[in-house]
């Protein structure tokens, strides 16, 4: 059977819980007998992949390498899923260099099985890091299950950090967010902005976006998310938000009525 993530509460008190015995949690998670051996299988056997049809024929192998970045709903989309690893990143129309959603071009990326590009699938260390990823983003999906702003919230500690150390200008790391949708939800929450503001010309959103961060933090740069105590603050606010909305749909304006005029 496998380890069942620990979450006795919602919100930030539910978060600060997780937090502090996420290191045991995951430990026990990673070392039950299924992820063991899928994590085994995938690096007993993704060295002997060639090509893109190779991995997509491969379900179990296929199964990891979709998970570590978040994509395991696309287990049944073979061919889609071989068309972005058979394109590859390097030629502008791609299919990954023209999906909205930036994890399609990590994913072909960290393969190499594109057109002209080193396959990686040999090179026994990506493939650990692979193997490690799809296991954390398991305990993210088992999260998930039990409250899904915490599956985000976890997912975004590590995405915001990666994507702030990235060694590009200020306003590609933003473009980059804007195309991982976990990551765009949980600065779109956080800074209480409307569902509707995805419909904006994305030159708009970028300065709304920038706008909104710089009154919340004092900065419009992502960049100061290589600080952990900024993710933090980031990340209660985005809690915070949430729990107020889904508290907000549970209540009926006589409800609140009642609560504001016997406040």
């Amino acid at each position: 059977m496998t380890f069942q993530p620990v979450i006795p509460t919602g919100g930030i008190v539910g978060w600060r819980f997780l937090q502090r015995t996420y290191d045991a949690q995951i430990e026990s998670f990673a070392s039950s007998a299924v992820n063991e051996r899928e994590s085994q299988y995938f690096l007993d056997n993704i060295g002997k992949v060639q090509t893109a049809e190779d991995l997509v024929s491969d379900r179990r192998l296929l199964q990891v390498a979709l998970g570590a970045f978040g994509l395991e709903g696309d287990i049944n989309n073979r061919y889609f899923i071989q068309k972005i690893l058979s394109d590859g990143t390097s030629a502008d129309d791609a299919l990954s260099n023209r999906l909205a959603d930036g994890r399609y071009r990590e994913f072909s990326e960290a393969f190499g099985l594109g057109p002209g590009e080193i396959r990686r699938t040999g090179l026994v260390t990506f493939m650990e890091d692979i193997a490690r990823d799809n296991v954390v983003s398991r305990f993210e999906v088992a999260v998930g299950e039990r409250d899904d702003t915490m599956r985000i919230s976890l997912y975004a500690r590590h995405a915001l950090a990666d994507l702030a150390a990235e060694d590009t200008s200020a306003d590609t790391k933003w473009f980059d967010l804007m195309g991982l949708p976990p990551l765009r939800s949980v600065m779109e929450t956080a800074l209480g902005l409307p569902s509707s503001f995805a419909q904006l010309d994305l030159d708009r959103q970028l300065e709304v976006f920038k706008d909104r961060l710089s009154r919340a933090t004092g900065s419009e740069d992502l960049s100061q998310f290589t600080d952990e105590s900024a993710i933090d603050q980031l990340t209660d606010r985005y809690l915070a938000r949430s729990q107020i909305s889904q508290l907000q749909s549970t209540i009926s304006p006589a409800q609140t009525a009642l609560i504001l005029l016997g406040g």
